[in-house]
């Protein structure tokens, strides 16, 4: 079976491991730190926060603007449910904005007839490593007031009219799961340019608790003092040294990624029965996922993949309309019809095999098995 995403692990990377475990620290150490300097250097921006997930950092970001019970958050229904999840953790709102069809981002001539009194921030979801409509998206939470929060867990390394993803939002969330671009087995990470942002976040991620460890240790003192309801949400010096060796060989996943999805843009080009999502003009893609959509009329798509699952391409599907889960529709009411777009799209879409380590012969074999059943039906 050819998996649909997988993470790519060095030498270098289990050298650096092992260095941090023969290290005086395990966590909190000075690893956590490096790691985040690094990661601000390469999305330019003034901070960054390590966290122990995607979805942690999701929490932190909604923490720090203080979301809380009577407060509305757009979000896009086509995105994993931690994005929506993070604001239901705060006793917020998500109020769900439907999608582009030919990208799966979120649409931002729909955003405003959503936009009420509570609503309080905006999650643009960087769909499949495609960076959303940002400069529209700033433009619709300066002229309301609303804070702009980026979940980009699958877009590092992405770019925004020449700006890399990370730096184009008030926040931005990435994660570090081992299909993503680099990966720190689990782990997340927040930048802004706000440094009162950043704070909070750094208190949130330590059981709201004024200092560290480590920082005792360097004050000589024992003595710290909870002052805000935190979370143990840290990330750990291990897994800070694999994603610092991880972070240097982005350049070189990236330029894979973008290769491989370069064949399958080749070999789909001229057929009527697959569509890839389309690219914007002025990003740059970094394909954390390649996703097709498929002519229903020709094979439904849970025929083609369990035909493709059996044939050995791991093919996935992302994602399940957010607003469609037993949890949102019991707990907020919403039904089907909420999303038009999001769910008849939904319908349709398959992610092939994505990540660096893929042989050509993969691809080709992906390629193959795709264009077998879609033209020997």
């Amino acid at each position: 079976m050819i998996p649909y995403g997988k993470q790519s692990i060095d030498q270098d990377d289990i050298e650096a491991v092992i260095l941090a475990l023969k290290s005086d620290f395990l966590t909190t150490g000075p690893l956590v730190n490096k790691f985040e300097n690094a990661m601000a250097t390469y999305v330019g921006s003034a901070h960054a926060v390590a966290v122990s997930s995607g979805t942690a950092a999701l929490h932190c970001a909604m923490y720090a603007l203080k979301i809380g019970p009577g407060d509305e958050v757009i979000v896009p229904p086509i995105t994993f449910a931690a994005t929506a999840n993070s604001v239901c953790f705060q006793g917020g709102t998500p109020v769900f904005v439907d999608v582009e069809p030919d990208t799966l981002l979120i649409d931002p001539l729909k955003i405003e007839e959503k936009i009420t009194k509570k609503t309080k921030a905006i999650i643009g979801v960087d769909y499949a490593g495609q960076p959303c409509d940002w400069d529209l998206l700033k433009q619709i939470t300066d002229q309301h007031d609303l804070a702009l929060v980026a979940d980009s867990c699958q877009a590092l390394g992405a770019e925004y009219k020449k700006n890399k993803v990370g730096s184009l939002a008030d926040l931005t969330v990435f994660s570090f799961h081992p299909v993503k671009h680099i990966t720190t087995g689990e782990g997340g990470m927040i930048t802004t340019d706000n440094e009162k942002l950043a704070q909070r976040m750094r208190l949130f991620r330590n059981h709201g608790i004024s200092t560290d460890f480590r920082q005792r240790e360097q004050q000589g003192s024992w003595f710290y003092e909870m002052t805000e309801l935190g979370y143990n949400y840290r990330l750990t010096d291990i897994q800070s040294a694999l994603g610092l060796t991880q972070l240097k060989k982005l350049s070189d996943f990236l330029k894979r990624r973008r290769q491989i999805a370069h064949q399958y843009d080749t070999a789909f080009r001229d057929m009527n029965s697959i569509s890839p999502l389309r690219n914007k003009k002025n990003v740059s893609h970094s394909y954390h996922l390649y996703v097709i959509k498929i002519a229903t009329n020709i094979i439904s798509r849970s025929l083609a993949f369990s035909k493709l699952r059996k044939a050995g391409i791991g093919v996935n599907v992302h994602h399940i309309p957010v607003h469609l889960h037993p949890f949102y529709k019991k707990t907020f009411g919403y039904t089907k019809g909420l999303c038009p777009v999001a769910e008849q799209e939904y319908e349709t879409i398959l992610s092939l095999p994505m990540w660096p380590g893929m042989s050509n012969t993969d691809i080709e074999k992906s390629i193959h098995e795709v264009k077998n059943l879609m033209t020997n039906k």
